[in-house]
């Protein structure tokens, strides 16, 4: 069965596409069938990918205004996954939409065509609360959240915790938080250790026990277009993300 992940945080850079870059290749390093779709319209997970954004003539606009399945905009990448791009067109579609009825819906329903044909999607969204958000939210069996251990990062996931919540009543009652990833970590730096204390606390298991360092190698991946396990597997940011994608799997099997 299909599992449904959308990667979240309305704060940016926060490792967010670089989280879904690396971990749909750390999955598929698994033997998994994995698809991620790129929905922020600045297109990074698409180029990350090593996609050019305007290299097709379809992308995931054109599944959510109707004009194609999401079968045919599929594109299969160099790190073992397949990628549904985006380009700056994406950001007509909310405007497309406003007026349409069941607009919140329209992901769900284009990934209906494809249900069991891939064990993992991940879904890399927009840094903002969207129409585009709330699509990959209703879409999602959950959420992953990606963050830094900053002070202003608290303040931000509870605005994102309770945007969960309302959509899990209004319009995905399944919806639930996979879990908290500790993105970009220093462990020389105190706050950081402070905040990420905080988050076990409040939030227990649903912090994953991996976390993900700062590293260069990982920074430098995307500009060539690979993910940091195709760029240079022995880094810490690669081991980092295959132990991520181990965590998951096993959380998935022991449910």
């Amino acid at each position: 069965m299909t599992k449904v992940l959308a990667v979240t945080n309305q704060k940016g850079g926060v490792g967010k596409t670089t989280t879904g870059i690396n971990l749909a290749a750390s999955l598929a390093r698994t033997d998994r069938k994995v698809l991620l779709i790129d929905l922020d319209p600045q297109g990074n997970a698409t180029v990350g990918s090593g996609v050019g954004k305007d290299e097709h003539d379809q992308s995931i606009y054109d599944v959510l205004i109707g004009q194609a399945d999401i079968s045919s905009v599929v594109v299969p990448t160099e790190g073992g996954y397949d990628l549904v791009p985006a380009n700056a067109d994406l950001a007509g579609a909310q405007v497309e939409l406003i007026d349409e009825i069941g607009r919140e819906l329209r992901l769900r329903r284009a990934l209906e065509q494809i249900d069991d044909h891939y064990d993992y999607v991940l879904i890399d969204c927009p840094p903002s609360l969207n129409l585009l958000t709330v699509n990959a939210l209703v879409a999602a069996d959950a959420v992953m959240i990606p963050m830094q251990c900053e002070y202003f990062a608290l303040e931000g996931l509870s605005a994102l915790v309770d945007t969960v919540r309302k959509v899990r009543e209004a319009l995905n009652p399944k919806l639930r938080i996979e879990g908290l990833l500790r993105t970009m970590f220093d462990g020389r730096n105190t706050l950081s250790n402070e905040v990420s204390e905080q988050l076990q606390k409040h939030f227990g298991d649903k912090v994953y026990n991996t976390i993900i360092p700062r590293n260069v190698r990982l920074a430098e991946a995307p500009s060539y277009g690979k993910a940091v396990l195709h760029y240079d597997k022995w880094s810490k940011g690669a081991q980092a993300y295959l132990a991520l994608a181990d965590e998951i799997i096993e959380r998935e099997e022991a449910a």
